[in-house]
Order: C-alpha cells, then structure tokens, then sequence
C-alpha cells in the first residue's frame, strides 16, 4: 500500500466548522501514516484553532492552507467560522465562501494535488474540481443513518423508512420537515453549472464503522447508487493546559463512575429555558457534573446569569460549570465519568462509545434525532423523553441520569458500550486500507489524468446535500 501511495498529495476541502473540520484532520494524520502528503484548507480563524492540534511528528505531511474570504460588511474575518458565528449569519457565510473560489482556485493552480477530498455539503465542489481536471471524492462527517433518513424522505416520499429503531417524534418530523424545505430552497437557488448528474458518482467516505451502522451504510449506498466507505471513528487525542488540570484534579476526586459530562456541542447554543431545566434536572439527579455552556460570540452574556438563582451555591463541590470549551476527550477518558449527557452530534457520539462511556441523549436539532435512536438500538446510551411540546422536563433529566450513573441499568449500558467499542475498533485498520485504497485508484497517478466510468465519461463525486 505505502508504494502506491507514497508522494500523493490530497487537498482536503471541509466545511466551516469545528465538527467537520475536526474528522478531515484526524483522516489527515491516518493518510499521513501511509505516506499521503495533505493540505488542509480552511479560513485563517479556523486554522489558528487547529495548528494546535497537530502534533509535531505530522508537522513535515500535513500543512495547513489559508483560504481568505472576501470581508463582508456583517461578516468580518472572526465571523469566517460556525463555531461562535450568530445562526442568521450562516447564509452570508455560505455566500462568502462561494464568492472565495477564485482565491481557492488560485490556491489549487499553485499546490497541484492530485485529489481534493471536499465536504459533502458543498454541491459545487465536485464539478469545481473537474474545471481543474482534479478528481474528487467527498467526506461526509455525519453517519449514515441520518444521511439515509434524509435521502430516504427525499428520494422515497410518501414510504416509510425501513428501519423501526429510526422513529422520530411528531415534534422531531415537523421540525426535521422545516429543516428540509430550507435545504430544498438552497439547492433550487445552486448555480446551474454547479449541478452533477448523479450518474457520474462513484464513491463517498463516511465518518463512520460497519459495526456502528452497518445496515444504514447498505441503504445508503443502494439508494444513492455509489460505493460508501466507511473510514471509522476519528476522533483526535486528548491535549491538555492549565485549566484542564483543575478539572482533572477536580474529577479525581469523584468515585469511579459517578460523574456526567454535560456538553451539546460547538454550533448549538442553549436556549434560556433548557439551561433551567437541565440545570434542576442536574440539581435532582445528585449526581456529579462537569456542564459546559457555550454561547454565541459577541453576546456579552456571564453563565451566572442565565442559571436559576442559587444553583451553582445549592450544588457545591458537586459540579463545575465552565464557560465556552472543555477538553472533552480528556474528561470523557477519565475513570470517573460514567455517562455523557450529549445533544448526540455524530462526533459526540461516536467519541463517547470510543472511551467506553454511555449516553444520555438529548438531541437538539439536524440530525441529532436519528443519532439518538441510533444510541438506544446499539444500546449504548438512554434518550432523555421530551413532551408532547418537544420540551425538556427537568425531572426526566434527573430520572435518566440517575438510572445510568447510580441505577442497575447503567451496568449494562456500560458493558454494551465497551463491547461496542471493541468491535469498532477491530475494524479500523481494515476500513483504512480499503479508503486509502480507493483514493490511490482514483488519483490516476500514473496517467495524471481523471480516472474514467466504464462508458468513457470523466468519473467524479457529487456531494449529497
């Protein structure tokens, strides 16, 4: 495998956001191991980030590529990420990246890779990367079972999908529905010329294992009529500083099992209300907790102020609450975290069951509803019940997180998880080598030239979107 590898160099192309790229530099160093050069590309804000995160031994095979935006008026340069970007600026940030592709094919002109490996959410990236006689295969970073769910009511309307576990709520349908009509009016509004046939695919890489979704995987790929390679877990290894210490001495303090981590991710913020229900739920529980609470940038907002009054007094030396970011890998590898109570974002999700520690689910938005049910089949997790208004109740909180942390149900959630884990990664390696043998077939390395379908059309991959 090194041989027909070595001295390919890949372009990798992710969305705007921490969650995704995050998994494109974890499959960024697993290349690197093969002797694959890599350029990740991303707006400066980004990359400041995660130039922290590449450990020395990788600094030689993967170097980072600045992509500049064009600076907006209601979009300066610290807004050119997801991560702290105000949710009605999410459209001007889409607008921007595409009003950046001559810099980006400058940037391509000027590396020369011989594959560009682009996130699934950009539909124009695919035949942008014809226009460079470039071959293309796109990384989707979500699983594929709320990827097959969204293809499913799009290609499948009217049918149900085939899989029992996958049941949303009415509340979770409606909203799933309002999230579908925005992403069917974004694509009516793609550049003509930006459109694939879908008949010129072959292939997609997915943020996933087929002991995790093996039959989703299947679906998938029956549905979109391509080959889905599944590439494993991904998740990056934990660093640490000074802050992460006090919580590291903070939590060695605690039983084996006995503490939650309360985190729902870096794009989703917490409205007031849930803060107060699962801030009683936490209170109710007695259980132990480290609470992460982000909020938007530029919202001049104190975590005291939106908690209940006297909480952080009543619970003590029983939790910590934080402010913006924890060393999540760190806190989840520790013995005494025994469940994750998580809004179930694939990268979450797939971190947890890699540490060996069961979910509480409670999704919030995209596809977090799919991912939940996901942990209750794989049996690795307990989703939190909302009512019939899609409302938090802080006395389910506390029931769920009481029965996995201190009941006899948490036993067994914590075998199967384990169980679970293992299975994963048993695959990983055999999984790698089957994408990183794909990628040397499709870089035509010995040609230079687009690797071609059986009827002579130039061969490419389209984003599902």
């Amino acid at each position: 495998m090194d041989s027909e590898t070595s001295g390919l160099k890949v372009f990798m192309f992710p969305w705007l956001a921490y969650g995704h790229i995050s998994p494109f530099l974890e499959l960024a160093k697993r290349l690197s191991e093969r002797n694959i050069h890599t350029y990740l590309c991303s707006t400066p804000v980004n990359l400041n980030f995660f130039k922290t995160k590449i450990p020395e031994k990788y600094s030689h095979s993967i170097q980072l590529v600045e992509l500049h935006l064009p600076s907006l008026p209601e979009l300066p340069p610290h807004y050119h990420t997801t991560n702290g970007i105000p949710m009605h600026l999410q459209p001007t940030l889409r607008k921007a990246l595409k009003l950046a592709r001559p810099n980006l094919s400058n940037i391509l002109k000027t590396l020369d890779p011989d594959l560009l490996i682009h996130d699934v959410t950009y539909q124009w990236a695919a035949a942008f990367s014809l226009s460079h006689n470039l071959p293309a295969i796109s990384f989707c970073t979500s699983g594929a079972t709320m990827v097959s769910y969204f293809c499913h009511i799009s290609m499948k309307p009217g049918t149900e999908y085939p899989f029992q576990a996958i049941r949303l709520t009415d509340f979770e349908q409606a909203r799933l529905n309002a999230t579908m009509k925005s992403y069917r009016k974004e694509a009516e509004e793609e550049d003509p010329d930006d459109k694939v046939p879908p008949e010129a695919c072959k292939t997609m890489l997915m943020k996933s294992s087929r002991e995790l979704e093996g039959k989703y995987i299947d679906y998938l790929s029956e549905m979109i009529k391509r080959e889905v390679l599944p590439v494993g877990a991904l998740f990056p290894d934990p660093v640490s500083d000074n802050k992460e210490n006090e919580l590291m001495e903070w939590l060695g303090k605690k039983k084996e099992s006995s503490s939650v981590f309360v985190s729902f991710g870096s794009e989703y913020y917490l409205k007031k209300e849930e803060i107060e229900e699962i801030a009683y739920g936490l209170e109710l529980s007695n259980v132990n907790f480290i609470w992460v609470i982000r909020f938007p940038l530029g919202e001049n907002i104190t975590v005291e102020e939106v908690l209940p009054e006297g909480f952080l007094k009543r619970v003590g030396e029983r939790g910590r609450v934080v402010e913006g970011w924890a060393p999540q890998a760190q806190i989840l590898g520790h013995s005494s975290i025994g469940g994750f109570v998580s809004h179930c974002g694939w990268g979450s999700m797939v971190e947890s069951i890699e540490f060996g520690v069961p979910i509480i689910a409670m999704p919030m938005h995209l596809d977090q509803p799919m991912n939940a049910k996901l942990v209750v089949e794989l049996g690795v997790g307990v989703e939190v019940v909302r009512d019939e208004k899609g409302r938090l109740q802080r006395e389910e909180i506390a029931k769920v997180i009481n029965d996995l942390v201190i009941g006899t149900i948490g036993e067994n959630v914590r075998r199967k998880v384990r169980e679970q884990r293992d299975n994963t990664r048993s695959r990983r390696k055999e999984e790698m080598d089957g994408v990183v043998q794909e990628l040397a077939q499709l870089c035509g390395k010995s040609t230079g030239k687009l690797p071609q379908t059986d009827d002579g059309q130039t061969c490419f991959t389209v984003a599902w979107h």
